[in-house]
């Protein structure tokens, strides 16, 4: 069985989103005083009094931007929490992330279009979900959405 590996937030978007985020504004450290909230750059949740920032993110765009895909009316950006500084990254090995809860695994093809989705209700429903996305050979990469807000967690593509 193959295992499928979350990916974060690639470090040299990381580093344009903690200047100005993808909606073009700039972005603003906050102390995140209850913890709890989902970052993207460690796949991990924060702690109570780390900095972290509240940023628009593209993630389909971003992509796009490296393969010559045109996503079109697929394109779309929302909210992610990350440090506001240099962090150490995910651990490796660490699992599939934020997975407490019901997550959409929503597939995309080479040129950014959506092919479908798959409600992911169980924590060890991932590999499943993943191994089914990419039986499609049409399928280059799959996001892991919140089911309850929407937002982007994480991306999973081939190898």
């Amino acid at each position: 069985m193959t295992t499928y590996t979350a990916r974060p937030l690639d470090p040299a978007a990381l580093e344009e989103l903690r200047a100005v985020d993808d909606a073009g504004r700039e972005t603003v450290p906050l102390t995140d005083e209850e913890g709890g909230a989902p970052l993207r750059c460690c796949l991990r949740r924060s702690t109570p009094g780390e900095s972290t920032a509240l940023v628009s993110y593209a993630p389909l765009r971003r992509w796009a931007a490296g393969t010559g895909a045109e996503p079109g009316a697929y394109d779309e950006q929302g909210p992610v929490f990350i440090h506001a500084r240099e962090c150490p990254g995910p651990v490796a090995g660490g699992g599939h992330p934020f997975a407490n809860a019901h997550r959409t695994v929503r597939r995309y093809s080479a040129d950014g279009r959506i092919l479908g989705g798959r409600l992911v209700t169980e924590p060890d429903g991932f590999e499943a979900a993943f191994a089914e996305a990419f039986a499609d050979p049409e399928v280059a990469l799959v996001h892991v959405r919140a089911v309850e807000y929407g937002c982007f967690l994480y991306e999973v593509r081939r190898g």
